[in-house]
């Protein structure tokens, strides 16, 4: 066993774990905020709407994440008229590639997750609502939104490790983030255990803060419906 290498390379796997934090943050926070309007779209009476949103999910969600990644950053660049439009600086960045398939492949999962929430409002919510006479905005958002993410936090929170466990593949597009790391190292040094074990360690933590920012969410937003039910 060989953890000296490990210790030297300490500085390069702090810069691949603030990269794979920046790449999770952005992609969810991104992700979230086009899955909220298309979570209503996914449910919409419109049902021309619903089934435009419900042929992106099944895209996003049926396909594999690495399939997806290398459509867009090795794909795209066979068509000229992309490679000669002014697009082509952001299309040609991994990060930029990485980053867009993330959040459209997030936002594919967290529409369905959140469309489930809408669905589980009760009824009797909804028609005190209309009984208040609140406009469909305010309804929205003192009625639909929080009822939504409460029923649906559970959920997505396994969405959001799944994501940050996700961006190990941005690797394969050159990205240093923990795994590239572990790879480069690999290949420098020809050494196989030491380097993955080090990034699982690393994944692991991140997990954990993550399970536990969850679990204090759901205690503090989510623990009245538990009363409800009992």
């Amino acid at each position: 066993m060989n953890w000296d290498v490990v210790y030297e390379n300490l500085g390069l796997y702090a810069q691949g774990a603030g990269l794979t934090i920046k790449l999770s943050v952005a992609a969810l926070v991104m992700a979230f905020l086009i899955s909220v309007p298309l979570a209503f779209a996914r449910n919409s009476k419109r049902a021309w709407l619903r089934r435009s949103v419900m042929v992106f999910t099944t895209v996003f969600r049926g396909t594999p994440l690495l399939m997806q990644l290398f459509l867009v950053y090795f794909g795209l660049a066979q068509f000229e008229l992309l490679r000669s439009s002014i697009l082509w600086p952001w299309l040609s960045s991994p990060m930029f590639c990485a980053l867009l398939v993330f959040v459209l492949n997030s936002g594919a999962y967290t529409t369905e997750i959140f469309a489930g929430g809408l669905r589980a409002i009760p009824k009797g919510e909804i028609e005190a609502a209309e009984a208040f006479g609140f406009s469909p905005l305010r309804a929205a958002l003192k009625i639909y939104i929080p009822g939504m993410l409460t029923r649906a936090l559970p959920l997505y929170g396994n969405e959001m490790i799944m994501m940050m466990h996700a961006t190990s593949l941005a690797s394969t597009v050159t990205l240093m983030e923990v795994t590239g790391v572990a790879r480069n190292i690999t290949l420098n040094y020809y050494i196989q255990l030491e380097p993955y074990v080090a990034a699982a360690i690393i994944y692991l933590a991140l997990t954990a803060v993550l399970v536990v920012a969850v679990q204090v969410a759901e205690a503090r937003y989510a623990s009245y419906l538990d009363q409800r039910r009992g």
